[in-house]
C-alpha cells in the first residue's frame, strides 16, 4: 500500500518551498505523482468601486498575478527537476478569497493525501488557519500539515500515533498506513484515556498496536494519565521527547464550533505544531 497521487497547496508564503520540500521528498518515497496546485485570491471589491477602476490598472493587475503564477510554479518545477521528480504536474486557480478552501478541497479530493501549510501569523501571505480547518473537514482525504519551519528530510521515520478510539483517529491510523509501514518505529499514545463503551479497553492502545502488527508495524503502546494537563501540549511535549518527527491524530473530534468556542487538542497542535502532522477528519 503507498500513496500514488499527492497533491501541495502553492502560494507566495516565504515558507512555500520548505512545504515543496517536503512535498517532494515524499513523492520520490512513494513514487507518487504531484501536483502542485497555485491559488490566486481576487480580492472582493464592491460594485461601485470597480466600475471607477480603469480598464488599464485591472489589466496591470491581472498582468501582476499572472506573474506571481508563473513565479510559484516554476520554482516548484526547479525544485522538482533538483529533486529528481519527474511525474508532476501544475495548476493554478483563481478565485475570490472565500472559494479558495474549497478549490483546494475540491483538487484535494482526487489525491491520496494533501500537503498543506502552517498558519504563520507573521506573514501576511501564509494561507489562514481557516483554509487548514476548512480543507480537514471538507475534502475527505488525509492532509499533512508542515510546520512553517520546515520538515526534517526523510520526515515520518519515528512517528507518534495519538489514540483516543474515536472514529477519526481509526480514520487517521487507516490514513497514514503507507507511512507506519516504513517508519523504523511507531509509539502510540493514548492521554486520559477512557475506559467502558467507546472506550480504550482494559489496556489503552494495546488493540490498535495488535492491529497494526498484522500490518507489519511494529507499535509500541503507551498511555498517559494527567487530567490537569492540556492534550495538545502533552502530544508535542512527547514527541519532542521520543525525536518525533511525524504526528499522527484524527482532527475535530468535538465539533468545529465547540473547538472555536472552548479551545481543543486539533486547534491548539494547529497553532503550536512543530513536526509534520497527518491529520484526518
Amino acid at each position: 500500500m503507498s500513496y500514488k497521487n499527492l497533491l501541495v497547496h502553492l502560494d507566495d508564503s516565504k515558507h512555500c518551498s520548505a512545504r515543496v520540500a517536503a512535498a517532494l521528498d515524499l513523492a520520490a518515497r512513494c513514487d507518487a505523482h504531484l501536483v502542485g496546485l497555485y491559488l490566486h485570491s481576487e480580492p472582493v471589491i464592491p460594485g461601485y468601486v470597480s466600475v471607477q477602476i480603469p480598464p488599464e490598472v485591472r489589466e496591470m493587475q491581472r498582468k501582476v498575478r499572472a506573474e506571481q503564477a508563473e513565479t510559484v510554479i516554476a520554482a516548484f518545477e526547479e525544485a522538482a527537476r533538483l529533486a529528481g521528480v519527474s511525474s508532476i504536474e501544475t495548476r493554478s486557480e483563481t478565485g475570490y478569497a472565500e472559494d479558495a478552501p474549497d478549490l483546494l478541497a475540491l483538487h484535494g479530493r482526487y489525491a491520496d493525501l494533501l500537503l498543506i501549510g502552517q498558519h504563520d501569523p507573521d506573514d501576511e501571505h501564509s494561507p489562514p488557519r481557516s483554509v487548514v480547518e476548512h480543507v480537514l473537514l471538507g475534502c475527505g482525504r488525509p492532509c499533512i500539515v508542515i510546520p512553517y519551519i520546515g520538515a526534517p528530510a526523510g520526515f515520518g521515520q519515528r512517528v507518534l500515533l495519538a489514540w483516543d478510539s474515536s472514529r477519526e483517529a481509526a480514520r487517521a491510523v487507516s490514513d497514514s498506513l503507507p507511512l507506519l509501514e516504513r517508519a523504523k518505529s511507531v509509539s502510540v499514545v493514548a492521554v486520559n484515556p477512557k475506559s467502558g463503551i467507546g472506550g480504550h479497553g482494559e489496556e489503552p492502545g494495546a488493540d490498535i498496536a495488535l492491529s497494526l502488527a498484522r500490518h507489519g508495524v511494529k507499535a509500541e503502546a503507551q498511555h498517559i494519565v494527567a487530567p490537569d494537563l492540556d492534550v495538545a501540549d502533552t502530544l508535542l511535549s512527547k514527541a519532542a521527547d521520543a525525536d518525533s518527527d511525524l504526528l499522527v491524530m484524527g482532527a475535530y473530534g468535538h465539533s468545529r464550533l465547540r473547538e472555536v468556542m472552548l479551545g481543543g487538542a486539533t486547534q491548539s497542535i494547529l497553532e503550536q505544531m512543530t513536526v509534520p502532522v497527518l491529520m484526518s477528519h
